[in-house]
């Protein structure tokens, strides 16, 4: 099957992909079934919490990509075996018995999502490795695209009330994270990975100071392991990417946005104090005429 037209809606629904086969969805809709953790879906509508809302990826457009991609907005989403492979391959390939740990308490720092461990024969614990999966998050409500699908068959519009919020999950969420749990973790001398698509970090390199994110160096301690979603015969699949690495300084500037050759002017910013305000109603446009 050729990879199917993304725009703006749901490209992928309780792991189902939207393809134009309504019944596959259909029934993935009324099962509210999540395959990758092999359970009914844990994302609720706030509404009513017995309605699963089970959108696993969005079709999205930001202002550094060129054309519509599926945007991972649930964490779950990443639990392909190819994730854990993929860590295993890169990070444990000396180990010769791998555990994973859930959700494991690091104090002040709160809960890592994943643990890998490793045992002697006595069963103690000889090695570790921190794990975090970060996915994208919404402005507004993609849901009522699955309302529509569910009445419909199909989506009746090309896009739907929804944007993507990169700011918020990527350089405010994941970078206090990185920040709080890389200081913890560089402390004990190991290494954080964090797991997240490959557009998080186009999105980063354009909005924020990335000057200390470096290809994969093993000497630093946070490290974002990044996946692509790749179209194969007929669903999407993870497919390992690059990896980056950085340090504390490092997610410091990232926290701290933009480098500062990016930085607006100050008549630049008074620029747009004017044009807001005037589509605000609060300044008149006939007084700024020679600012516009």
């Amino acid at each position: 099957m050729n990879e199917p037209v993304i725009n703006k809606f749901p490209t992928e629904v309780f792991g189902c992909p939207y393809t134009g086969q309504p019944e596959k969805l259909q029934a993935a809709i009324q099962q509210q079934y999540c395959k990758f953790i092999k359970a009914t879906c844990i994302k609720p509508r706030k509404s009513e919490p017995h309605i699963k809302v089970g959108i696993c990826s969005l079709g999205y457009k930001g202002g550094f990509v060129d054309t519509h991609l599926p945007v991972i907005i649930c964490p779950q989403r990443f639990k392909e075996d190819v994730m854990f492979e993929t860590i295993r391959e890169k990070y444990l390939s000396h180990w010769k018995n791998i555990e994973w740990i859930s959700e494991v308490n690091i104090g002040v720092g709160g809960s890592v999502d994943y643990v890998a461990i490793t045992k002697n024969r006595k069963g103690k614990i000889v090695d570790f490795l921190c794990i975090e999966i970060q996915a994208g998050g919404t402005t507004g409500s993609p849901y009522p695209a699955v309302v529509d699908l569910k009445h419909n068959g199909k989506y009746t519009k090309d896009a739907y009330n929804y944007g993507i919020n990169w700011a918020n999950e990527f350089s405010k969420t994941m970078m206090q994270q990185a920040y709080k749990k890389g200081k913890i973790i560089n402390q004990w001398k190991r290494k954080v990975v964090f797991v997240v698509q490959d557009v998080a970090i186009d999105y980063l390199k354009a909005a924020a100071d990335t000057s200390r994110l470096y290809s994969s160096k093993r000497n630093l301690p946070i490290d974002f392991c990044t996946f692509s979603l790749k179209w194969n015969k007929n669903q999407w699949h993870l497919a390992f990417a690059d990896i980056f690495s950085t340090d504390i300084e490092g997610i410091n500037l990232m926290l701290g946005g933009a480098e500062v050759d990016a930085y607006p002017t100050e008549a630049e910013f008074i620029l747009n104090i004017i044009k807001k305000g005037i589509q605000d109603g609060v300044l008149n446009k006939e007084d700024y005429v020679k600012f516009l």
